[in-house]
């Protein structure tokens, strides 16, 4: 029940239902702003790809003041620091709780900042949690537009500077606010799979999931993200199969879909081979593309017990200034045994609560996002630290109240 709703039954003559209404815009407004700042804080500025003159120093520092401007806007609506009780979010904390015993630890002053910085996004998580379980699907449907804002600015980019946006290897790349084309892919690809589930449970038109779909699936393609597609695919397979007695628009896309990849496979292999090879050898493919030599790297890095357990402490997951792009092996770098196990523990909760729902639109999409995750986990930065995975991972668990 919202506060505005209270505060009318306790002193109705003090509110009106139109004064009520007034109030809910502006909460929602208020609410929905400060989720934006927070989704805006997750996507880390790259330095030396935006084709605007932005400086390195000055890109970060606005990514990093969207953070604390977004609890600012939080408090303002949630003054009490009213919070639903739950249990992801629990989980999430001890994540905070590792990063405080580790920043203790080493007193590297980079360590701490990230742990406070860390501290402050799941704090804000806490701050948004009243807003859990609307009928509205507010949260989720907010979600979907901050996803399409992105992924429409890397449109924007590939429109202003398109030779400058291919640069990267010929993938594309956010040349307006910088994003890397893992970044890009993985936006485009959860756009689109929440779009097609919104769109089976009725609530888009076919015009509107036609084009979001659309134009989400090019922008990936443009990237050349196979982890992104294949998480995709995936999820969308996991979330129809578990709406397939109960939707019959289900049965006749997958009906569809098994037709239409079929003739796909059979008229265009070379083509979906050479687009997945993206020009490598067998070997790059095997290691994925160099990734396992730095996995090698991590596995083989000296720690004590204290270190094996807690992890050196969060930082810019890498090693001897390589990525380790794994959220697995960055947990285990960064957060040790107890990080890999605290990860493991959100999507088994996750998965494990969805159970317990009744098929329908909001158990689907929890099973999209917990599959693209898990899959993507292996050769991503994931969920360990603030990151647009822990945000997928937020709202799929504000849709299990």
């Amino acid at each position: 029940m919202s506060l505005s709703v209270i505060a009318l039954r306790r002193y109705p003559r003090a509110l009106t239902p139109d004064r009520v209404e007034v109030i809910e815009r502006s909460v929602e407004r208020r609410v929905k702003a400060a989720y934006a700042l927070l989704f805006f804080n997750t996507l880390t500025f790259f330095a030396g790809i935006s084709a605007l003159p932005f400086p390195s120093k000055v890109g970060k520092g606005i990514a990093q003041a969207s953070l604390p401007l977004a609890i600012l806007l939080l408090l303002t609506v949630n003054k009490k620091l009213k919070i639903r009780p739950n249990v992801f979010l629990c989980i999430v904390s001890l994540l905070v709780a590792d990063g405080v015993i580790t920043a203790m630890a080493v007193h590297h002053p980079g360590t701490i900042f990230r742990t406070f910085r860390f501290a402050e996004y799941v704090f804000a998580l806490w701050l948004l949690t009243p807003w859990w379980g609307r009928r509205d699907l507010m949260l989720l449907r907010f979600h979907l537009k901050c996803l399409y804002v992105a992924i429409g600015s890397v449109f924007v980019g590939l429109c202003v500077a398109p030779g400058h946006a291919f640069e990267y290897d010929g993938r594309l790349t956010g040349v307006i606010w910088p994003l890397l084309p893992t970044v890009i892919g993985q936006l485009a690809a959860v756009a689109a799979g929440l779009t097609i589930l919104l769109w089976l449970g009725h609530e888009l038109s076919g015009r509107r999931t036609l084009a979001g779909v659309g134009f989400a699936v090019a922008i990936l393609l443009l990237t050349h993200t196979r982890t992104a597609l294949v998480a995709l695919i995936a999820g969308l397979i996991i979330a129809g199969l578990s709406l397939f007695t109960v939707n019959a628009r289900v049965r006749k896309l997958f009906g569809i879909g098994v037709v239409t990849v079929s003739l796909v496979v059979v008229t265009a292999a070379g083509f979906i081979t050479t687009w997945l090879a993206r020009g490598q050898s067998t070997s790059q493919l095997t290691g994925l593309t160099g990734r396992t030599d730095f996995w090698a790297l991590v596995l083989n890095l000296p720690r004590d017990r204290f270190q094996e357990i807690f992890g050196f402490g969060l930082s810019n997951a890498s090693v001897n200034g390589l990525p380790i792009d794994s959220n697995w092996l960055s947990s285990y770098l960064q957060e040790g045994l107890w990080g890999v196990g605290v990860c493991a523990m959100i999507l088994l909760f996750l998965l494990a609560a969805s159970l317990f729902q009744p098929p329908g639109l909001r158990r689907a999409v929890v099973l999209f996002i917990v599959t693209y995750c898990l899959i993507a986990s292996f050769t991503e930065d994931a969920f360990t630290d603030v990151s647009t995975y822990l945000l997928h991972l937020f709202v799929a668990a504000s849709l299990l109240v």
